[in-house]
């Protein structure tokens, strides 16, 4: 009978699971725009094809995340609960920024032991659409336009050249649909389908764009 300890695991087993990944949220005209891959990796090993990085905190605002996939989740599920008693306790809905303070205080209040990057998005009746950036290190801004992760080298420029404030809805989206399918096409932590949904006052409009289904681009 083989001992346990003489097995020898491969070292993708030891690895802890990320969401090595591309996201991205911009506002536009109306509400804000997320989207992001789906792939998970273990090391170089691909766990999951079909990750669903947009979290929804409440029923208008979502949390993209990158880093360690479990530090990600565990900041979302924190939002998420201390939202819903919020809710409870004021009668009306969240507010974004509420939701990306809440995100920021758990990030930079344990940023020695948190591999956690996330954006926070989504719309009310205050301000609107809004993007929230919450790095690693727990600082917290609102941007236009944001993408993040380890594809995000590969659009940056893209979406610098093209993105203008207010753009109208299909043209944002448009743009964003681009802008992940290059990250995709070029990231190898980076891959499978892009998930999108599309935030405004009539409430969200999720979707998914399939591998087979995304733009091409030169890739020799």
């Amino acid at each position: 009978m083989i001992a346990t300890s003489d097995i020898t695991m491969p070292d993708w087993l030891k690895e802890e699971h990320k969401t090595g990944t591309t996201i991205v949220a911009a506002e536009f005209n109306g509400g804000v725009i997320i989207a992001a891959d789906s792939r998970t990796t273990t090391g170089a090993y691909v766990a999951n094809r079909v990750t669903d990085k947009l979290t929804p905190l409440s029923d208008r605002i979502f949390c993209l995340r990158s880093g360690s996939a479990a530090d990600t989740q565990a900041v979302a599920d924190f939002v998420k609960y201390n939202l819903e008693f919020h809710e409870m306790e004021t009668g009306s809905e969240p507010l974004v920024n509420t939701a990306a303070y809440l995100a920021k205080s758990l990030i930079y209040n344990n940023k020695e032991r948190l591999l956690a990057s996330v954006m926070v998005a989504g719309w009310d009746s205050k301000k609107g659409g809004q993007v929230y950036v919450v790095p690693i290190s727990g600082m917290i801004v609102r941007k236009s336009i944001y993408i993040s992760g380890s594809g995000s080298i590969y659009a940056m420029g893209y979406l610098d050249a093209f993105y203008r404030p207010n753009m109208e809805r299909n043209e944002c989206l448009e743009l964003i649909k681009n802008a992940v399918a290059m990250a995709i096409a070029r990231d190898g932590s980076s891959g499978g389908c892009i998930r999108y949904a599309i935030v405004t006052d009539k409430g969200v409009e999720r979707n998914v764009l399939l591998n087979t289904e995304l733009p091409r681009f030169y890739e020799n």
